[in-house]
């Protein structure tokens, strides 16, 4: 095909695309739009509704054990949620093992409770404008108690500071057919999906700003999505296998991100795009 006849070709898918391309933004912006009208008034977040029933649900006695979880420990003492968001990820020594609060909300429904954790996981997040989890909503009353406190992640123990090396390697990592890592979308300035932009969380100050908010209320979802959901959402991005809910793995790259965030305050739940 002759040069001019291929540009014209090429001209041609460009017009043609220009509508799409159009719609898209006002999609875009009728979403920020939605997502400012929200933010002006806290009181309307639907987060907020997660923050109500997790706290009921924190409270319930529930499981073959009929007791609440109300002598589960955070971190800080048995039933002390003020504040312990804002140390975690950390090492649990009951456990064994360095646990974000999702992990260690599993746990005490377990330990505590007597649910399987089978039970627990067999719908560990909830997809677009269903309701949301037990574990999402127990999850968004936590973080939701430590708003306004700053992150300053545990790193006192051995297993947390391999836990931080190991998710900083993991953060970088290439991996899978698309030969992607987190970097990929989060280290360049001007990275976009979707039109939407894409935060660098390299920078203490993005990351600061950004990881306080979660779990946060996804307008394009209208539903509540915590840190462990998102993890898995970029996994599956990257077309990778699904991760494992509480892995090693994902609880790695939770303790990477909060020490990104360190001195940053918590905000959860924000509403996000």
């Amino acid at each position: 095909m002759p040069w001019f006849g291929k540009r014209a070709l090429i001209a041609a898918a460009v017009v043609s695309a220009l509508p799409l391309l159009a719609a898209a933004q006002d999609t875009e912006r009728e979403l920020e739009r939605y997502r400012q009208m929200l933010t002006a008034d806290p009181w309307s977040n639907p987060g907020l509704l997660d923050v109500d029933r997790g706290a009921a649900l924190w409270k319930e006695k529930r499981g073959p054990k009929n007791v609440s979880l109300e002598r589960c420990d955070l971190g800080r003492g048995p039933g002390k949620v003020k504040g312990a968001f804002a140390v975690l990820p950390r090492y649990f020594r009951d456990a064994k093992r360095v646990m974000d609060v999702e992990t260690r909300l599993v746990w005490c429904m377990e330990k505590l409770q007597g649910f399987s954790r089978a039970e627990i996981l067999k719908r560990p997040y909830s997809k677009a404008n269903q309701p949301g989890t037990d574990l999402e909503a127990l999850a968004t009353y936590v973080a939701h108690q430590s708003k306004g406190f700053k992150f300053q992640p545990s790193l006192r123990y051995r297993k947390e500071k391999e836990a931080l090396a190991i998710g900083e390697a993991l953060f970088f990592r290439r991996q899978g057919p698309m030969d992607f890592s987190c970097a990929t979308c989060h280290v360049e300035p001007g990275k976009r999906i979707r039109l939407q932009e894409l935060p660098v969380l390299v920078k203490p100050e993005v990351a600061r700003r950004e990881i306080g908010g979660w779990p946060a209320y996804r307008v394009s979802q209208g539903t509540v999505m915590t840190m462990q959901h998102r993890i898995t959402d970029c996994y599956w991005q990257m077309r990778l296998p699904q991760i494992d809910y509480g892995s090693d793995a994902t609880i790695a790259l939770t303790m990477y991100l909060a020490n990104q965030a360190k001195g940053g305050e918590i905000t959860a739940p924000q509403i996000e795009r």
